[in-house]
């Protein structure tokens, strides 16, 4: 029969593909994970990755246990913040995610602001796209964090807290004397950020949602990973994109960008995400309280 460290151990492995990597994030040494692992694969006569490349692979067995052992280990979790939720902030980690460009809301300002408050709680801070801190938390990875909707919410409780206008970006500044319809983005040449995630990204899942039903396409000459390196691109005019109020009124945008609304008003909605009947620990609801003031103050 297998244990719940086994578990953990082939969870966080199969997740990271390394098991020095998992090594390091489970504070084990390495070849305890190895070990842990061998005697699973032991314990059932089947091997769980395929091991010699570069990155580990899981094997059809690995793949069949991987969403088992990913709610065990949750439950286990959830179980232990359960029991946790009564005692004081005196220790524990707050494992929370952050929207990508958290940054211009501020929030990067209120993980100084929580560990001068409770500096014995270790933070653990994910500032990855809206789509992926949705999955984590989902998944038990992250208890909590703040996304930009729409996400997928299966199994998710959402809370809005806050709304920013999304504005047309443009070095253009006849493009930026009339508020632009779906049909205008169509016909201009876009630069646009988030790359990796495309279409999926909450933002830009509302524009193709509107270009749907408008019967028209949208289509990039350049994408980038950064909303940085996109209004770089949009100053030395090799097209034009679309940001937060948030983000246009940050003072770090070049010089020569000229921000309007679009025809029918754009928003990004800024929302809590947890685990639907999870308990949050008390310093994963703490950040939760701080970020919901310094959101809506």
């Amino acid at each position: 029969m297998f244990s719940l460290v086994q578990l953990r151990v082939f969870a966080t492995a199969a997740r990271v593909r390394s098991f020095t990597a998992a090594a390091a994030e489970l504070h084990m040494a390495q070849p305890s994970v190895s070990e842990f692992v061998r005697r699973l694969e032991d314990e059932y006569g089947t091997r769980l990755f395929v091991r010699g490349g570069r990155r580990l692979m899981l094997t059809e067995a690995g793949e069949a246990l991987l969403p088992v052992a990913l709610k065990v280990t949750s439950s286990a979790d959830e179980a232990d913040r359960a029991l946790r939720a009564i005692t004081s902030l005196a220790g524990g980690t707050v494992s929370f995610g952050l929207l990508r460009n958290a940054k211009y809301y501020r929030l990067e300002t209120l993980l100084a602001r929580f560990h001068e408050r409770y500096p014995s709680v270790r933070l653990r801070i994910i500032g990855i796209n809206s789509v992926e801190v949705a999955n984590s938390v989902a998944t038990g990875e992250l208890e909590a964090g703040l996304v930009v909707l729409p996400i997928d919410t299966d199994g998710l409780t959402v809370t809005p807290l806050t709304r920013d206008e999304v504005l047309y970006t443009t070095a253009d500044p006849a493009r930026a004397a009339e508020p632009p319809t779906i049909e205008d983005l169509a016909g201009r040449e876009l630069v646009l950020y988030d790359a990796h995630y495309g279409w999926r990204d909450p933002t830009r899942r509302q524009l193709l949602e509107r270009a749907s039903l408008a019967g028209v396409h949208l289509d990039p000459v350049v994408e980038v990973e950064q909303v940085e390196s996109a209004l770089t691109l949009v100053a030395a005019g090799i097209g034009d994109t679309f940001v937060s109020r948030a983000v246009a009124e940050s003072g770090a945008c070049p010089p020569g960008l000229h921000f309007v609304p679009f025809a029918d008003p754009l928003h990004d909605t800024v929302a809590l995400v947890q685990r639907e009947g999870a308990v949050l620990s008390p310093a994963t609801a703490e950040i939760v309280r701080l970020a919901l003031a310094m959101l809506q103050g």
